[in-house]
């Protein structure tokens, strides 16, 4: 007759962990054997009489095991065919009896009793949690040769406390661990190194980790292995080992010099091919979102040939970018990006405008693990070897790299390289690299493999939409904006955007408008105009900021910068008519002192010297037969041109004509 117990009727021996039992003595291997085919026997129906006659195991020694087998083992696994093994210890030995007056004089008759005594007082047990916790004491790996050996640091300070704890529960001089020869002080050690090394994660942070790595991923399987161009890509910021410079004139044409932060590069790397589709060099502390949707549009838009101003420097035969050797590539999407946990590389805009505009899926992979994007880290290390470690103001590997000494300017900023000239290096190292021959590749440089691929194999590649690439401001997220007006005083509708008023001829004569909510896309590089769209969509078109923020061009973090200015310089009772340029001459004074104020300068600087166009959000285009806002047929009035968004007279190397609107005359139409 079967004899089963409920609990043991749903055992599942092939999800337990197995032994490698042929590793074992003679001895213990066929009592583990006998017992395997105890288990396995009465899992798959077997009687118990018929067990106990073919394996000689007894009925109650059966169960026994069973039990055992199912018990959680600290790895989160049951201990399944481990507990079969002789002498196996699956439970920590229990004190029951309080230790006496010098029993463990002679080094016996005290086992457990550090764990009895934390069983009988629990707070002293959530004390020793708590300093643990708090890093009071400190794991150091000795040697894993024989094993891990550790040892603690700080564990005299931290037996001290304990004691002090123990008669404030209140031990006296009769109880343990006062009664001990060493006060329980190796008893203390051992229980702490249990504490900590209970799980990887407690052990690694009190050895001094930072971050943990290594962890196996479960959805890997989730990223196809590249096979094409274009397929997967990869993205990540490297900040420049560099000590840089930015050179200003002044009024009378003396140059000065001020030492700024180092910059950061960010690139677009295609997998396959090894190819850089594109990258940005962005100036400050930490590279923003935006700066990570600029990489993106350079990695989209034709590449444009720069004008070297270093003398030597120019295009190889077989250098250039993706974009630029075969036209053909030009606006070509990929299919999958990895990225890491930047919070830059995380934000909803950024997301938006990889997911939903472009079309790709993202693999973020996990916190501090550089491994798991090899390609783009490879690069990295190809650009410190090959430039940032051949000029003057090399920043090292770490403080100690002998290169770090060798390429110290000693302060003299006449050595250091400009802002202007990184920007040189860097477009001809990596027009260089995509053109020099690859050792992954079968030393076939990244041009000619992407060639292969696009124009020999005449793989499959997808392009953006005709439509999204007159309108790559929708990258960026609508802003919803009210229209305000004050009839009593006569102020025109407008909106209000990051300080400044906004309109154009359509709304400032619409007042029907006020009141209403406009979506506004902007380009945050020149923030001088916007693109307004009613909330059912229908385009209002383009509008123009007021006031003197609309001479010089702008971005969306100057702005911000000079707001917060002039909230400080009002708080001292001090204006300015012009706040970009009362900007740049606070931050010219102070480039001096601080290289935070002299890298602001050098991106205003840059900004300013880069281009004095317009650059317009494009927009969705207007649909043939479209009306205008106030209802009026416009098939003439588009303010979306033909050539991709930019109006003829604010083509790039031409000023922007200046509009005045009649905003604030107090004179009502």
């Amino acid at each position: 007759m079967k004899q089963w117990k409920p609990e043991l009727q749903a055992i599942d021996v092939s999800a337990w962990p197995t032994v490698a039992h042929t590793e074992l003595d003679e001895i213990a291997r066929r009592d583990f054997e006998r017992r395997r085919q105890a288990v396995l026997r009465y899992a798959s129906g077997e009687t118990v009489n018929s067990i106990e006659l073919s394996t000689g195991v007894d009925r109650r020694q059966l169960y026994r095991l069973l039990e055992r087998a199912t018990l959680p083992h600290p790895d989160g696994r049951p201990f399944g065919f481990r507990a079969l093994v002789r002498y196996t210890r699956i439970a920590e030995y229990t004190r029951v009896k309080a230790v006496g007056t010098g029993r463990d004089r002679g080094g016996y008759g005290a086992a457990g009793a550090l764990s009895f005594l934390f069983a009988q007082y629990p707070a002293l047990a959530g004390w020793l949690r708590l300093r643990l916790k708090q890093r009071k004491v400190l794991l150091i790996q000795m040697r894993t040769d024989s094993g891990l050996r550790t040892r603690l640091s700080g564990l005299r300070v931290l037996h001290d406390e304990f004691l002090r704890q123990c008669r404030a529960v209140g031990l006296t001089v009769v109880d343990y661990p006062f009664n001990s020869s060493d006060h329980a002080i190796r008893s203390l050690s051992r229980r702490v190194k249990a504490e900590l090394l209970r799980g990887f994660d407690t052990a690694a942070r009190s050895a001094g980790a930072s971050h943990l790595k290594g962890l196996p991923r479960a959805s890997e399987a989730g990223v196809p292995a590249a096979t094409r161009a274009y397929q997967v890509v990869e993205f990540d910021g490297h900040r420049l080992d560099i000590r840089l410079k930015v050179v200003t004139r002044d009024p009378l044409g003396f140059a000065h010099e001020f030492e700024i932060d180092r910059a950061w590069l960010l690139v677009i790397i295609d997998v396959c091919t090894r190819a850089v589709l594109g990258y940005h060099v962005a100036l400050g502390k930490e590279y923003s979102r935006y700066d990570v949707i600029k990489t993106i549009e350079n990695a989209l838009e034709p590449h444009r040939e720069r004008n070297f101003t270093i003398v030597g420097l120019g295009y190889g035969p077989q250098d250039g970018f993706p974009s630029q050797r075969l036209p053909e590539l030009a606006y070509a999407t990929w299919e999958w990006m990895k990225i890491d946990n930047g919070r830059a590389n995380l934000a909803s805009e950024t997301l938006t405008a990889l997911c939903e505009f472009i079309g790709c899926l993202v693999d973020a992979g996990p916190k501090h693990s550089p491994d798991e994007r090899p390609y783009i880290e490879r690069f990295f290390g190809t650009i410190a070897s090959r430039l940032s470690s051949r000029l003057p103001g090399y920043t090292g590997s770490h403080p100690r790299d002998l290169r770090r000494a060798l390429s110290d300017p000693k302060g003299n900023l006449r050595l250091f390289v400009s802002f202007d000239e990184l920007e040189d290096l860097v477009e001809f190292a990596i027009a260089r690299y995509n053109g020099t021959p690859h050792g992954g590749l079968n030393n076939v440089t990244p041009l000619e493999a992407i060639g292969y691929f696009v124009r020999g194999k005449q793989s499959m590649v997808t392009w953006l939409a005709e439509h999204h690439r007159r309108t790559l401001c929708l990258m960026q997220s609508a802003r919803r904006c009210r229209v305000r007006a004050y009839l009593g005083q006569g102020v025109r509708p407008h909106i209000n955007l990051h300080g400044a008023r906004y309109t154009n001829g359509v709304l400032a004569t619409s007042t029907n408008l006020i009141g209403q909510q406009l979506l506004v896309y902007m380009n945050t590089d020149d923030l001088r105009c916007v693109r307004a769209f009613l909330s059912n969509g229908v385009e209002l078109g383009v509008l123009d900021v007021q006031g003197s923020w609309r001479l010089i061009p702008h971005n969306l973090k100057l702005r911000q910068q000079i707001l917060k200015q002039a909230g400080q310089r009002r708080q001292r009772g001090a204006g300015a008519p012009d706040p970009i340029g009362a900007y740049v001459e606070e931050k010219l004074a102070g480039a001096k002192t601080t290289r935070k104020a002299a890298t602001e300068l050098a991106n205003v600087s840059r900004l300013i010297a880069s281009s004095t166009a317009v650059k317009t959000p494009p927009g969705p285009l207007r649909q043939p037969g479209s009306t205008d806002p106030r209802g009026l047929d416009a098939p003439t009035t588009s303010v979306v041109p033909a050539d991709g968004g930019v109006d003829r007279d604010r083509e790039v190397g031409t000023a922007a004509r200046p509009r005045k609107l009649s905003i604030g005359t107090g004179q009502v139409f």
